[in-house]
């Protein structure tokens, strides 16, 4: 199992960049995100937790279910489903105020299922395009926050 951060500071207040992240629609603009849809609302929120979103991305389609909810500063999700296959163990964005803005650290750990090889596979691939859709989408929501001129500043 590999275990992947991504860390950014997101020039916007932590509100915003919570709500920004844990609506999975925003993902589609980025030019690495297809199409995502939130299948089935949570208890307390939209994409609170039991919510089902599924996500194409050009790496593969997931199925992922939210198991914690805790606006505004922490999510975590797993993967119920994918193609190609994974193993997911866990998957967590925090957020917190710092000076500039929000922190956001978003965890995942997962690894393709591939005996002999799999390990192998993670590290050398998965790895590297997860990590960079990561900080693709932690791109697309600065940029998409900075746009707004009125926001209130942290």
């Amino acid at each position: 199992m590999e275990t992947m951060i991504v860390e950014r500071v997101i020039d916007a207040p932590i509100e915003d960049v919570f709500a920004w992240l844990t609506t999975t629609t925003n993902y589609t603009d980025s030019p690495l995100i297809l199409r995502c849809r939130l299948s089935r609302h949570g208890e307390s929120a939209p994409y609170g937790v039991g919510a089902v979103r599924n996500h194409l991305w050009l790496i593969g389609w997931f199925r992922e279910r939210i198991t914690r909810y805790d606006p505004p500063y922490a999510t975590e999700y797993v993967v119920e489903r994918s193609l190609p296959p994974s193993r997911h163990e866990l998957g967590r964005m925090t957020f917190t105020e710092v000076d500039g803005g929000t922190h956001v650290c978003w965890t995942t750990r997962a690894e393709i299922p591939v005996p002999l090889v799999g390990a192998f596979l993670t590290r050398r691939l998965a790895r590297p395009i997860i990590t960079r859709t990561f900080r693709n989408i932690l791109d697309t929501a600065d940029a998409a926050l900075a746009r707004h001129p009125g926001r209130r500043r942290v």
